[in-house]
Order: C-alpha cells, then sequence, then structure tokens
C-alpha cells in the first residue's frame, strides 16, 4: 500500500492522549512508551512495572530537563483475557512489548468516538491530535504498520492476534491485503514503530475534548 493509497482511504489519523501533553510532545516528538522510557531515563524497576504490565491508570514520569510526560493506561485491557486471544507462542508480556514500541492512531472518527464514548473514558478530559496521513505515510512508510483491530483491547469477544496482525504498510495494496483478512476487515489502527519526532509537521490540529 502506498501512502496516497492509504490517505485515499483514511485521509485523517487521530492519537488520543492525556490533556497537557501537547506541550511536550511538540517539544520530544511523539514517543512509543519505549522511546518515552528511554529518554526520561526511568529507573529498570519503574521500567518494568511500565513497560510489561497492564497499566490500569495513566502513570506520569518527569525528568529534570524534559519535563513530565503522561503515559496512557491499558484500562480496555486484561491480562487474563490477552491470554485467551493470543496466538499461541507469545505471552501477554510479550505483547505489551509490542504495542509499547509502537505509537497508535485511530484511522477513522468511528473509532475515535467510540474510545471517547466507552463507559470507562466518560467524563474525562482528552487531547487528540489529527494527523495529515499523506504527510506522515510519506515520511514514516517504512515504520508504518495497520491493524484490522484494536490491538491493546480486550473486551467483549476480543479477536485473535499475533504477530500477523501487525502488516508493514508496503507489503500490500488494500485489495490484497482485505484478500488475505478473508475481505471482511478494514484498517482500524495505523502504528508506527518507534517514534515520531517530528510530529508536528504532520499535525493538522489538537483538539480538546471534555
Amino acid at each position: 500500500m502506498t501512502p496516497e493509497e492509504l490517505a485515499s482511504r483514511h485521509p485523517r489519523l487521530y492519537h488520543v492522549t492525556e490533556p497537557g501533553a501537547w506541550e511536550g510532545i511538540k517539544k520530544n516528538g511523539l514517543l512509543s512508551t519505549t522511546r518515552l522510557l528511554d529518554l526520561f531515563e526511568v529507573s529498570d524497576v519503574q521500567r518494568k512495572s511500565i513497560e510489561t504490565k497492564r497499566r490500569p491508570s495513566s502513570v506520569r514520569i518527569e525528568h529534570p530537563d524534559y519535563g513530565y510526560a503522561i503515559i496512557n493506561d491499558n484500562l480496555p485491557l486484561t491480562e487474563s483475557a490477552l491470554a485467551k486471544c493470543l496466538d499461541s507462542g507469545i505471552s501477554p508480556m510479550e505483547w505489551l512489548g509490542i504495542l509499547n514500541s509502537r505509537v497508535f492512531f485511530w484511522s477513522c472518527k468511528d473509532g475515535l468516538n467510540r474510545l471517547l464514548g466507552a463507559r470507562l473514558n466518560r467524563n474525562r478530559s482528552r487531547e487528540v491530535l489529527v494527523i495529515d496521513t499523506l504527510s506522515l505515510a510519506n515520511v514514516y512508510a517504512e515504520q508504518i504498520e495497520i491493524s484490522p483491530i484494536n490491538s491493546g483491547a480486550t473486551l467483549r469477544k476480543p479477536a485473535k492476534r499475533g504477530h500477523n496482525t501487525f502488516t508493514p504498510l508496503g507489503c500490500y495494496s488494500f485489495k490484497e491485503w482485505s484478500k488475505l483478512r478473508g475481505c471482511r476487515d478494514q484498517i482500524r489502527e495505523v502504528t508506527v514503530r518507534d517514534s515520531i519526532l517530528d510530529i508536528t509537521k504532520h499535525t493538522l490540529e489538537v483538539l480538546q475534548v471534555e
């Protein structure tokens, strides 16, 4: 899939974060949890708790040079449910590591609105970064992967997931990818491995959701 094909289907992408996070993101880039922990030089003990376990609430980390950052919670996920829907050979700890190595975007407003309107998020303030898909994909095509599911949620009847959940953008056209997925799936998530240091160049607006 080319950046143009992705953008023609999903011209805007949406990243949800905590109120006030944009100031730090502008300075340091939009980082995966793993890269954020690297930057903030988080101790091994705290890092293990953040990176390899479910986070029932957001986590605030601080650094004398970089200020503070908020790491999102994993409320829609439980480790017991995750263990049942993972491909054999992958542990919940390993899957959390896979998630924490990526930056995630909703591919459309429907998914974004479901997240914001979910019971766990009602009456909760958030910031939403609205991203120009073509601009981002032109620069980060080699780091972009797509997913047909909400890979960080295990509510209701969680979909199976594993190493094949994330498909590198350039592997297939959308038609080829859809055929391999049984012609049923749509792109739910767009992920970027590692980090997006120049995120301000691709951000169209930052919405305050109350």
